[in-house]
């Protein structure tokens, strides 16, 4: 027979939720019980209210019992099962049984358009920045079909002009000329420049930032109030810029790479 230890935690839950349904089931008789005993004593029935009393003191060890069996039966390898990578793989699966678009890459889960963090110490799911602590991979899946059905939020016209004053603050260091000729600059200096406060770098992963320069890019939008156009550059194959740049899958399960931005005025 299959133990927990060795079941999916779909498996096991479902095996506990049906223990506990058979324990409501088991309560509900307790309950029964209870109130012809309370009527017995109500009318005066001397002679029922005997048997009652013993229905009543069964009915309630059964439920003690039954309680126990589902209790002892929940024996589920937490520590194993999210240390090992199991939860990640069975939510993954879950999820493209369910039809939605979701890849995992190391640590991280790419459910387009958002990111997906496990948090195995606080038995939660970060989904951007929605804690999700529902963790039954079947109601997970779920709730990530319709998140992704929704339309997307991303403010695409805000994350450009921030980009842009970003950029501009990065070029004040050289020369007027850098501006007027459009220099390439960093994406990860930028991000260095949007994370330099204690801890944003935790509340605004570096994933979350190559994600948002994704969603600028499909959104097409380009053109600053200020009058300057937006350039994205991505590496070159091979060289240094390679190293030196940002990645995200993206809804295809396809990795996409940037270097650089540049900002050239219309």
């Amino acid at each position: 027979m299959e133990t927990q230890h060795s079941a999916s935690l779909e498996q096991s839950l479902a095996r506990t939720e049906a223990d506990a349904e058979a324990t409501l089931t088991t309560a509900n008789k307790v309950v029964s019980s209870v109130k012809k005993f309370r009527d017995a004593a109500k009318k005066g029935n001397l002679r029922e209210l005997p048997r009652m009393i013993e229905v009543t003191e069964q009915a309630i060890a059964a439920l003690r019992q039954q309680f126990i069996n589902a209790k002892e039966s929940w024996d589920f390898d937490e520590e194993t099962y999210f240390s090992g990578g199991g939860f990640q793989s069975e939510l993954v699966e879950a999820a493209r049984q369910a039809g939605v678009k979701i890849f995992k890459q190391h640590e991280m889960i790419y459910c387009y358009p958002y990111l997906i963090r496990i948090k195995a110490q606080e038995r939660a799911i970060q989904i951007d920045k929605m804690v999700e602590r529902r963790l039954r991979p079947s109601i997970l899946a779920k709730h990530l079909r319709e998140l992704q059905n929704k339309p997307a939020k991303f403010k695409s016209q805000a994350f450009l002009e921030c980009l842009f004053t970003a950029y501009s603050m990065i070029l004040s260091r050289h020369s007027e000329e850098a501006m007027a000729t459009g220099k390439i600059v960093k994406l990860l200096d930028i991000y260095q420049l949007l994370t330099l406060l204690p801890g944003q770098s935790k509340e605004y992963t570096k994933e979350e930032f190559a994600r948002d320069i994704y969603l600028l890019d499909k959104s097409g939008i380009a053109n600053t109030n200020q009058g300057f156009v937006l350039n994205l550059v991505v590496p070159s194959t091979g060289g240094k810029s390679l190293q030196k740049s940002i990645r995200v899958i993206n809804e295809d399960g396809q990795e996409k790479k940037y270097y650089g931005i540049s900002f050239k005025r219309l």
